[in-house]
């Protein structure tokens, strides 16, 4: 009698969890939108870790893939080499070639910007003491806002990069109040909306939404770190859903779009010195079409894709599948 109960239970559990799933795929499916946004972020210093031309890069992204939706990030050791210097030449090249293909920008500004080491500093601002190092940011972002307020092809201005997410990355701990000057700033002189970015596994979203007209998450699915090695977060694209929709309305914030979706190979070290196999274990062609089937049912419909660098770089080494199959992407 007692076997055939634990028969019965585990019946029923079984039977709950099949309904479950099938009744959370319906609810998915239903959610997959009709016209998805789809745009790439684009990092010249991680175009030359592959040893490419970056500019030959970019100009394929619009020409080839036909990107119309790109995040752009204004590095401060690249424009201020020298403290008081500054150059800006790479940027406007990166900002009038999208104007002429027509496509839009989201430009982010700040110390701590995407990619490693995350936080971004020339070495004469790291030699100086932090409270003059926050003014020299401060000078910085004043001449990005004014030199590109009257661009229209600059959409929106994001302000830093994951701020909230302190313990990645090369990067001292949030200063709050620096941060709120950062966004009055932006907001004094200049009336596009800013998005606020945040880790969307590693966070609750709400600092982003409380600070940022617009909140912008991150979407990876398999991490690796020293403790666990290779990770795949286990949950549901429903989660991202059911996350947005409480975040709203705890906060208010009308739009969620995430601005870094996976779509290469996470690596303890540079992908460039992370063998072909391995890279094409951890993604391929399968892995990404997956990515995107995954991105499509969590419910957002603008996404960023992180890895065009690496795109490229398999194609020119006779792997072009991602490339091609992202090319449809942009095609819709």
């Amino acid at each position: 009698m007692l076997r055939k109960n634990k028969l019965i239970i585990i019946s029923v559990l079984f039977l709950i969890f099949v309904i479950s799933v099938f009744l959370t795929r319906f609810y998915e499916n239903r959610l997959i939108k009709k016209n998805i946004i789809w745009g790439i972020t684009f990092s010249p210093k991680r175009a030359e870790t592959f040893g490419l031309n970056w500019k030959r890069v970019y100009q394929k992204i619009l020409s080839d893939l036909r990107v119309k939706k790109l995040r752009l990030s204004a590095y401060w050791p690249e424009i201020e080499k020298k403290k008081g210097v500054y150059d800006f030449s790479d940027l406007d090249w990166q900002i009038e070639k999208a104007e002429n293909n027509n496509a839009s920008i989201i430009l982010a500004i700040g110390m701590k910007l995407p990619g490693w080491p995350e936080c971004h500093l020339p070495k004469w601002a790291k030699e100086i003491p932090k409270k003059k190092q926050e003014e020299e940011l401060l000078k910085l972002i004043t001449k990005i806002v004014n030199r590109y307020k009257d661009n229209s092809s600059i959409k929106y201005w994001q302000v830093e990069n994951e701020p909230f997410l302190s313990h990645f990355g090369l990067c001292p701990n949030l200063d709050r109040k620096f941060f709120e000057k950062e966004l009055l700033l932006v907001k004094k002189l200049d009336k596009r909306k800013i998005i606020v970015t945040e880790s969307g596994e590693l966070s609750s979203w709400l600092g982003g939404a409380h600070y940022g007209d617009i909140l912008g998450i991150t979407m990876y699915r398999v991490v690796w770190n020293k403790y666990f090695k290779y990770f795949r977060y286990p949950w549901s694209p429903i989660i991202y859903h059911l996350k947005a929709n409480l975040i709203k309305k705890l906060t208010g914030i009308k739009k969620i779009i995430v601005v870094e979706l996976q779509a290469e190979p996470w690596s303890p070290n540079l992908l460039s010195n992370t063998s072909l196999e391995k890279q094409l274990k951890i993604m391929n062609l399968k892995k990404f079409q997956n990515t995107i089937k995954y991105a499509q049912r969590t419910g957002f419909n603008e996404f960023y894709l992180w890895g065009v660098e690496w795109w490229y770089w398999l194609k020119n080494n006779d792997h072009p599948e991602i490339w091609n199959e992202a090319k449809k992407l942009f095609a819709q």
